[in-house]
């Protein structure tokens, strides 16, 4: 495998960071726990991990392996490693670009409202009991057109900022230091959420399986999430491991990142389901269950304000880590393809981001009756991505892998020109990508688009 003088990672721990913070975002601390509880607890926990093991790893695999392979974008990368005359797997970067821009577009917004939430509570505007109380704090803040678009840009700031600096510099320096306080605040939050009188409740709620609970509904979410969580089929996992070192084991490290954002969920589980059970709240909760059931959480336990400050500076971590992958993509595609400097190429991907950011952030507030198929902007930049672009994406990644790229090619780059021994591993993960995990896609994508 060739060397290159595009920027990289520098070291396996700065490889495992970048990639985990591209895994564990505003997924693990919000949809996951919210998920888990709405569907029963243990048994969507038993559900998730077995289909993370059949469609969210071994895409992560043949997506990474595709981009060290490439050393390119998205786009490039599609190019340089299809057959001649071939050039129409390219239509698998485009869509991954076009899957980051609208998914940065909503995706920035609710990081924005978790940026917003740890400066309310730090100065206590959402320390109440009352989910109800919780609730209308909740709707003044995203009805609230200038606060919606302030605290966008907030966030678009910083990780713009981030980029600019490049990978090494950028990237990797900063999710050095944030993954390891990630874990720390995790971890933080979780003694105290044991030290609580219905802990063991909440602990049973979430490792204890009722299989009973396991339905054809349950399992179609929880596949979803395995797939979505992990930031695959979007193109991030293709242009970060472009930047891989010649020597990564990619099986190895994508195999760690699973691992690690399983262990961040099941830390958040344990985190806020125990505090949940103590104060008499639902478990169930949805979505809501960060921005009001929280607040009202925190705020009913002793030292409560300052584990809820915690909490939300946790998730910000968490939302940041997730945008910088997703930035990077576009980010890649306008340096290489069209020869922009690093600095700006983020200036223009923050502007294309924010230009679609806006009607997301408004769709709560004046542009709430702006709709197209039934959806606002908001709900309809997320309907595309993460139901037809992200899926149709995984999809075609796999067809490449199993069909095109071939077995001689994924033992060659998957093994390290042969340094490393596990054809077996590799022969194991061509049946999967070639047949398992397209037919699993695609039965998610039928059901986002609603067809059964």
């Amino acid at each position: 495998m060739a060397r290159t003088s595009r920027d990289a990672f520098t070291s396996t721990f700065g490889v495992l960071a970048a990639t985990l913070g591209s895994a564990v975002g505003l997924g693990n601390i919000w949809k996951f726990p919210s998920l888990t509880g709405a569907n029963g607890g243990a048994g969507f926990l038993v559900v998730y991990l077995l289909a993370t093991l059949l469609v969210g790893l071994p895409v992560m695999i043949a997506e990474t392996m595709l981009g060290r392979a490439a050393r390119a974008n998205t786009i490039t990368a599609f190019e340089r490693l299809s057959p001649p005359r071939q050039g129409y797997w390219t239509i698998i970067g485009w869509m991954g670009c076009a899957a980051a821009v609208l998914i940065l577009a909503f995706y920035s917004e609710v990081a924005g409202w978790v940026y917003a939430y740890v400066f309310k509570s730090m100065v206590g505007e959402i320390a109440t009991t009352d989910p109800k109380v919780a609730g209308s704090a909740f709707g003044a803040l995203i009805s609230d057109p200038f606060s919606s678009l302030l605290w966008q840009w907030v966030v678009l700031g910083v990780t713009g900022s981030i980029i600019m600096l490049g990978v090494s510099k950028g990237i990797e320096a900063v999710t050095r230091k944030l993954m390891p306080l990630l874990f720390i605040l995790l971890l933080v939050l979780c003694v105290r959420s044991l030290t609580l009188p219905a802990a063991a409740e909440g602990l049973a709620f979430l490792f204890a399986p009722d299989l009973s609970k396991i339905t054809s509904a349950v399992l179609l979410t929880a596949l979803g999430l395995s797939f979505f969580k992990l930031s695959i089929g979007m193109g991030t996992m293709l242009t970060y491991g472009s930047y891989f070192r010649d020597d990564q084991n990619i099986p190895a490290t994508t195999t760690r990142v699973m691992l690690a954002d399983l262990t961040v969920s099941l830390l958040a589980g344990i985190a806020i389901f125990p505090a949940v059970f103590s104060f008499g709240f639902e478990p169930s909760a949805g979505p809501s269950l960060v921005f009001m059931t929280i607040p009202a959480v925190f705020t009913s336990m002793p030292g409560g304000a300052i584990f809820m400050t915690l909490f939300f500076i946790l998730t910000a971590i968490a939302s940041v880590g997730a945008m910088l992958s997703i930035l990077e993509v576009p980010a890649a595609i306008l340096t290489e393809r069209f020869g922009l400097q690093r600095k700006t190429a983020a200036l223009c991907t923050i502007a294309i981001v924010g230009l679609f950011g806006v009607p997301a952030a408004l769709s709560n507030s004046v542009a709430a009756d702006l709709k197209l198929f039934g959806m606002n902007a908001f709900d309809l930049f997320d309907f595309i991505s993460s139901n037809l672009l992200m899926p149709v994406g995984g999809i075609l990644i796999c067809l490449f892998v199993g069909w095109v790229y071939g077995l001689p090619q994924l033992e060659k780059q998957l093994s390290n020109d042969g340094t490393i021994d596990n054809k077996p591993l590799i022969r194991v993960l061509f049946f999967t990508v070639r047949y398992i995990t397209p037919v699993s896609i695609a039965v998610v994508l039928l059901h986002g688009l609603k067809l059964f």
